[in-house]
């Protein structure tokens, strides 16, 4: 090493040469290590869960791991208290740097208030719709005895009833309670099909056809945040079948796609199999029928006997 260094520092050019290729590679070394220091290169953190963590607990633990928690957004979930983590971003379980950000939606503690409009003298679809555009919904529907179906007969929220001159408020998302108008000549109303539907889309349908919302069962372990994402996969109700006004349809949902498809399937075969079995079953009552009114015009038809008269008795 000492003879090429010698030899070397006998060649000025090829010395200088040397000399600056090494400092340009012990800059780049600095360098290297100087950014690797600085942007901890190697250094690695897990993103915890926050999901249902108090905003608190995710800021402790996320200082732990060398990590920040950001509010981005806050929405309301009744399912949730006030106050905890809906939805994070990135994602648990996902690899980052130290120091990174984690951007939280959290629960808020209430809804805004919204105005209550008033819609009593109108349509139950227009009923519905003023109340959806205003941000609440229907709690569910009272019939009662009028010349004039579904007609809004009355309107009432936490037991208090809404008059053209009320000036109330109440949570987004609260529900309004509609007295409706019934005649005496319309007995029942038709099931509409609901299947494949979203939550809100299935609850519109059904109030519109004067039908009232039963039980709500979603997939065991849904998160609540998905819920508006999931469809309809069972109607407690057929198609098509007449029930009485008010009555109650009971509603399931999944975000399984293949289950909703296979649950429209099988609603259909048994649509089609109730409207076959109705129809064998109103031919026989007509056949029936046809018979009796033969047998009625058979008997009509037969002469009937003149009385024998008084003096054929003696006889």
């Amino acid at each position: 090493m000492k003879s090429f260094w010698s030899w070397l520092k006998k060649h000025t050019i090829a010395y200088n040469i040397v000399v600056i290729a090494l400092v340009f590679l012990g800059l780049a070394v600095a360098a290297f290590v100087a950014m690797a220091l600085g942007t901890r290169h190697s250094a690695r953190r897990t993103v915890p869960d926050f999901v249902g963590l108090k905003l608190n607990d995710a800021e402790y633990f996320a200082g732990r791991r060398d990590l920040e928690i950001i509010v981005n957004d806050s929405l309301h979930v009744a399912a949730y208290p006030g106050g905890v983590v809906l939805d994070q971003l990135p994602k648990s379980g996902v690899v980052v740097k130290p120091g990174r950000k984690v951007y939280v939606t959290i629960n808020s503690s209430r809804q805004r208030m919204v105005a209550v409009p008033y819609v009593a003298g109108r349509s139950l679809r227009q009923a519905k719709n003023v109340l959806e555009t205003a941000g609440l919904t229907i709690d569910h529907l009272e019939y009662a005895e009028d010349i004039a179906t579904n007609y809004v007969l009355a309107e009432y929220i936490n037991g208090e009833e809404v008059l053209e001159e009320s000036e109330l408020q109440a949570e987004m998302g609260s529900g309004v309670v509609l007295r409706v108008g019934v005649a005496t000549t319309d007995t029942a109303t038709a099931v509409p099909h609901v299947l494949g539907r979203s939550l809100f889309e299935a609850k519109s349908r059904l109030w519109e056809s004067g039908l009232n919302i039963g039980e709500i069962v979603f997939d065991e372990g849904m998160p609540a945040l998905e819920r508006n994402r999931a469809k309809v996969y069972l109607q407690s109700v057929l198609p098509s079948e007449a029930v009485a006004y008010g009555e109650r349809v009971s509603l399931h949902l999944t975000l399984d796609a293949v289950k909703v498809d296979s649950a429209i399937v099988q609603q259909e075969r048994r649509v089609a199999e109730a409207l076959r079995a109705k129809m064998e079953a109103d031919s026989i009552a007509k056949a029936e029928q046809r018979l009796l009114d033969s047998i009625a015009n058979a008997e009509k038809s037969q002469p009937q006997q003149a009385p024998q008269a008084q003096d054929d008795f003696f006889f």
